[in-house]
């Protein structure tokens, strides 16, 4: 059998394979397939396309890995206006070359940066290096600007301490967090990549229950290229991975999905607990694999972990900032999931996606749960009126960009949750000063364009 990937109406399909790609379209009141745009297939030798019915299909477009050299000719393209069942199937195709005869491009090589907080050596690069070397790194070195950071070699990176951001953003520098991992965002700030990938230093490359080594960034790229089901749920979960699809039930009108957002991984080993849940549970490892992709639905909130996290960076990157926490804060170890509740506030009222479950990293190291509990002693009460707080939260229709959300958003969290206490005040001032130096290192975002229609659903509160 060829080997094949489907991703069904994935954007940026070039980047998942560059080498060819088809897709069509059915109409289900019609009992049609019918071309949805130029079909260019090619193929090592003439091979013949089956059209033939597959009941549960709407929407397809399958990619197929290094093969080369046949075109169709443009009198068969019109002829694919057929009135067949439901479906397409691609059979007789010639199967993938042998590896060696013609070096692989990594996926999304030149559109993707690692973002990596660090207060230490790198070394745990080693384990990734068959993973990540072919990207390009962005480490931001939290505390001690004097320190010196070692990279192993071969990596294609640049580094910023602190005064590098003081040097930077100037005045602005304010809003970057000191002394906590909430520092990464600035890395964000300073790419110009279209995707973002961040890990923790403490992660090591996990198994599956096989044996094989998970390649976490290349289960986050499916993700992000693949669309999402945030407007109606799919009990077989993201149907757009093989060996999955659209349930009995599912609208067909909703089968198109919607940008993806965010692609949020998961860990093997150490778990990611509060202080309060480390001392009762210090032994407890999380062992339970679970192959399965799903979209967090709209109107749901999640508790996002930044150590294994990738983004569209051109779709929700403004929206991905971590807060202020650590040195000088009264609260710690909020910042990922302050940037998640805001992040999917924002995706919801956009109608972009947000998927969670794999890829699987190994988290190597247990903080202390008595410095966890110094840190989020505050959190634990704030968050039981932060939470309702999002999950009332609307956001005005004029707002269409990321960034008009997210400054619409700063004003709410300092005219509402400022009576709680007045670092959320500060925080909304930061926020708003966060805004503005993204626009400043990014001023072609600063004209943001309006999120597209979802067609999986209305993108109305």
């Amino acid at each position: 059998m060829p080997r094949y990937t489907v991703c069904r109406a994935a954007p940026d399909l070039n980047s998942l394979c560059p080498i060819a790609k088809f897709q069509i379209a059915y109409d289900p009141t019609k009992l049609l397939v019918t071309q949805k745009n130029y079909i260019k297939l090619i193929s090592e030798n003439p091979e013949f396309i089956a059209l033939l019915p597959l009941p549960s299909l709407y929407f397809s477009t399958i990619v197929f890995s290094r093969v080369v050299a046949l075109q169709l000719a443009p009198d068969l393209i019109s002829d694919l206006s057929l009135s067949l069942s439901l479906s397409l199937v691609l059979s007789k195709l010639v199967p993938m070359a042998t590896s060696g005869s013609v070096p692989i491009t990594p996926a999304l090589k030149d559109e993707l940066d690692i973002v990596i907080p660090t207060i230490r050596n790198l070394d745990f690069l080693e384990m990734w290096r068959p993973f990540f070397q072919p990207y390009h790194l962005i480490i931001v070195q939290d505390g001690d600007p004097a320190r010196t950071i070692k990279v192993p070699e071969g990596f294609d990176y640049e580094l910023y301490n602190r005064n590098d951001i003081n040097r930077i953003l100037g005045p602005k520098a304010s809003c970057i967090s000191f002394k906590d991992s909430a520092c990464r965002c600035f890395g964000y700030m300073v790419s110009k990549k279209k995707y973002i990938y961040t890990i923790d230093d403490d992660c090591f490359v996990a198994k599956d229950p096989s044996g094989k080594e998970i390649n976490a960034l290349e289960q986050h790229i499916k993700n992000l290229l693949c669309p999402s089901t945030p407007f109606f749920f799919n009990t077989l979960y993201d149907p757009y991975r093989e060996g999955a699809d659209f349930v009995r039930g599912y609208p067909f009108s909703l089968r198109e999905g919607a940008k993806t957002a965010v692609s949020h991984g998961l860990w093997l080993n150490i778990p990611d607990y509060d202080a309060p849940t480390q001392m009762v549970k210090p032994l407890e490892r999380n062992t339970r694999y679970v192959d399965a992709v799903m979209t967090v639905p709209k109107g749901t909130l999640f508790p996002m972990c930044g150590m294994n996290l990738a983004f569209d960076r051109e779709l929700i990157g403004p929206a991905m900032y971590f807060g202020l926490m650590g040195d000088g804060q009264p609260i710690g170890r909020y910042d990922d999931m302050w940037a998640g509740w805001c992040m999917k506030v924002i995706c919801d009222h956009l109608g972009l996606g947000v998927k969670t479950g794999l890829p699987y990293i190994w988290h190597s190291k247990a903080s202390n749960p008595f410095v966890n509990l110094k840190k989020e002693y505050n959190g634990i009460f704030w968050q039981e009126e932060i939470i309702p707080f999002f999950q009332a939260a609307t956001l005005s229709k004029d707002h269409d960009t990321v960034q008009k959300c997210y400054i619409e958003l700063a004003k709410q969290v300092k005219e509402k949750l400022g009576k709680i206490d007045g670092y959320f005040v500060k925080l909304a001032d930061a926020m708003v000063t966060w805004i503005e130096a993204w626009d400043e290192q990014n001023p072609s975002s600063a004209i943001a364009t309006t999120a597209t229609t979802a067609t999986n659903g209305p993108a109305k509160k």
